[in-house]
């Protein structure tokens, strides 16, 4: 469905008419230009748009379907672009993704939203403050929006740091780790951080694009050369979320893997003391065994101090590998 749809002539709103031609119309007359969002439009309710703003069709199916990974992609009649807004539960300690298509051409912004975290009202009320910005036309759209999602990575990133930070001091607290939980939760956030890869790695190229830097250096239809600065700075704040995102990766590997070799360490302990217990126990059961057999003849059998010996003899034997166990670490 159209969630709004407004002319902006000099950065100045103005309501946009019902009919979607006459408001292209009027925004090209004025020197304007019109922005339309949607939020989850059906194929019949997006037709219209399509044929009113010649979208490629290609990426009309792109935005109905959803579920792109963030690219850039240049048209005849317009340029289309898929970010990926990401949102923190910090409930659950989860990280979900939304999906925002941008369409810019000479005179019209389409903007079309799936799911949740989308950043576009906040973008659109905060550019209507400021009509100097929004008077570069759709350029600064644009830029607003990438910039917006950008900067909420960056929220995002800083709290994963902390959960990240809980759960290392969890691991490395004496006596801690231990729980059967303890893995199943490093996965979780493994997962979570996976989720936040797949929004921000593949925006960097289509920054680098907008930017005009490295091997993109060339300039793109329907975005002002006079906003590559502005983009550079939106790739350079990515640059560091991916610095960070990449980091955490790997300290989560390093936490599951010393996780799990805490847990190798503690079964092997206790596989010592159950050896040592039953070395200990071995002793007494092998004496009484001997013992134990119908012999007529065994040494000291109808001797008075036999039994006491024999006692004294196993509780001696039993002290001395208790104190061998022990000096080891066994026990």
């Amino acid at each position: 469905m159209i969630v709004d749809c407004a002319i902006y002539t000099h950065g100045h709103r103005t309501e946009g008419p019902e009919d979607l031609s006459d408001a292209l119309d009027e925004a090209r007359a004025a020197g304007g230009f019109v922005w339309i969002g949607l939020y989850e439009p059906s194929e019949r309710e997006f037709d219209l748009v399509t044929e009113e703003f010649g979208l490629h069709p290609l990426a009309v199916e792109d935005a109905l379907k959803a579920h792109q990974r963030p690219k850039l992609e240049v048209y005849a009649d317009s340029l289309f672009m898929v970010l990926k807004p990401v949102v923190y539960e910090p409930k659950g300690d989860t990280v979900s993704a939304g999906e925002v298509m941008v369409f810019v051409g000479d005179a019209f912004v389409v903007t079309v939203r799936h799911g949740e975290g989308s950043p576009l009202a906040a973008v659109r009320h905060r550019l209507e403050e400021e009509p100097e910005m929004l008077g570069k036309g759709p350029t600064a759209v644009l830029y607003a929006i990438s910039d917006a999602t950008v900067d909420h990575y960056l929220e995002v990133a800083t709290e994963l740091q902390t959960d990240l930070e809980e759960l290392e001091a969890e691991v490395f607290s004496p006596g801690g780790g231990g729980s059967r939980n303890t893995a199943s939760r490093i996965y979780t956030f493994k997962r979570q951080i996976l989720e936040f890869r797949r929004a921000t790695v593949p925006l960097a190229l289509p920054l680098t694009r907008l930017a005009g830097t490295g091997q993109f250096g060339g300039g793109l239809p329907f975005v002002d050369d006079k906003a590559r600065p502005f983009f550079r700075d939106v790739n350079d704040h990515l640059a560091r979320v991916n610095e960070s995102v990449e980091g955490l990766d790997r300290l989560v590997s390093d936490i599951l893997s010393a996780h799990l070799a805490q847990m190798s360490v503690r079964q092997n302990d206790d596989m010592r003391k159950i050896s040592a217990w039953a070395a200990m126990a071995a002793v007494p059961t092998m004496i009484a065994g001997v013992y134990g057999m119908n012999f007529d003849h065994m040494p000291e059998l109808h001797w008075l101090w036999a039994y006491p010996v024999v006692i004294v003899l196993m509780a001696s034997l039993e002290v001395l590998l208790y104190r061998q166990f022990k000096r080891r670490g066994w026990l």
